[in-house]
C-alpha cells in the first residue's frame, strides 16, 4: 500500500534494473531479502550498497509497507554483510537518506554501509 505524500515506486529506477540483472554489479552479498554489492563511486575504502528486494522507494515506505519478516530478514542481511567484510572490530557507518534533502539519488530503499577509514562527525555542525 502506497505511503501518502511518498511518489510511487519507480520500476526503471537503476537499483529495480540492477535486481532484475539488466545492469550488472558486483555483488558480495544475496538472500531472499537483499542484495549487496560494491558501490561504482566510493566514498570510503569500504562501500558497500544493501537493497532490499521489494518494491520500496524510501526509509518510510520499507518501514510503513513491508512484512514484519522483510524487515527483519533485510536489518539481519545488513549486519551479516558487515560481520562478513570484517568491520565490526574497527566499526562502521550504516546510511539511509530518504528524500531530496538528505542527497538520496535512487528511489529505491537502500543503505551504505561504509567503513576502512576514520569517517569523522557524521554531520558539520551548523
Amino acid at each position: 500500500m502506497p505511503v501518502p505524500g511518498l511518489p510511487p515506486y519507480d520500476d526503471t529506477n537503476v537499483f529495480a534494473r540492477i535486481l532484475r540483472g539488466e545492469i550488472p554489479s558486483k555483488r558480495i552479498y544475496e538472500d531472499e531479502w537483499a542484495v549487496a554489492f560494491h558501490d561504482i563511486a566510493p566514498q570510503a575504502p569500504v562501500h558497500v550498497l544493501v537493497i532490499p528486494r521489494g518494491k520500496y522507494c524510501s526509509f518510510a515506505d520499507f518501514s510503513a509497507s513491508a512484512s514484519a519478516e522483510e524487515i527483519v530478514g533485510f536489518t539481519r542481511a545488513v549486519g551479516r554483510i558487515a560481520r562478513e567484510l570484517g568491520l565490526e572490530a574497527a566499526g562502521y557507518r550504516v546510511i539511509a537518506n530518504m528524500g531530496q534533502h538528505s542527497g538520496q539519488e535512487v528511489p529505491h530503499y537502500h543503505v551504505h554501509i561504509l567503513a576502512g577509514r576514520p569517517l569523522g562527525r557524521m554531520l558539520v555542525r551548523v
